[in-house]
């Protein structure tokens, strides 16, 4: 039990660490950590996200102090080896830097097959083909709080429902980071 217990503060200690690395004014920083002590119900709602989309892999990401980078706040099914390249993604790198960069959803059918260059390289290593990423946007509509992110397997065209329901989904997120 104790260990499970030092594990959490341990895994907490190096997100607080992380989170200094990426947020330069202090004040921000306390706000920073503060909502970022959801993670538990950001794995949550990112775990009931994939089930209601029928995907294997999502990601969360907050936007950074600077307004430039997306930083990992929870994600589910992405390989460990990739982890640490998703953990920081400048804003129109990737999909979910193109989400955030553009302010609209970004969609691929099939990652594997991706030649628009909107995928990265190792995108391709976590055998997702179908995938959409949209942002998590402040009530004014402009500004970028963060990126929702889900994948699924098999190739796949989301509808502008599926579009429009994870943008719905996006914005609980929108109210949680406001908090």
């Amino acid at each position: 039990m104790n260990s499970v217990r030092e594990n959490k503060n341990q895994n907490l200690q190096t997100r607080k660490k992380n989170i200094e690395k990426l947020t330069p004014s202090p004040k921000y920083r306390v706000s920073f950590l503060i909502k970022t002590t959801m993670h538990s119900d950001l794995n949550s709602f990112l775990q009931q996200t994939l089930q209601e989309f029928s995907c294997q892999t999502g990601t969360i990401h907050r936007t950074t102090a600077d307004g430039e980078n997306l930083a990992l706040l929870a994600q589910m099914g992405v390989p460990e080896f990739l982890i640490d390249k998703i953990s920081l993604i400048p804003f129109g790198k990737g999909i979910a830097g193109a989400a955030a960069a553009r302010c609209e959803p970004v969609e691929l059918c099939n990652l594997q097959q991706d030649l628009g260059g909107v995928a990265r390289p190792d995108a391709q290593k976590t055998k997702v083909a179908g995938s959409l990423a949209v942002p998590i946007l402040a009530a004014d509509g402009t500004t970028v709080l963060g990126v929702l992110g889900i994948g699924m397997l098999e190739p796949h065209d989301f509808t502008e429902e599926e579009k429009a329901a994870l943008i719905d989904k996006s914005r609980e997120l929108r109210e949680e980071f406001m908090r």
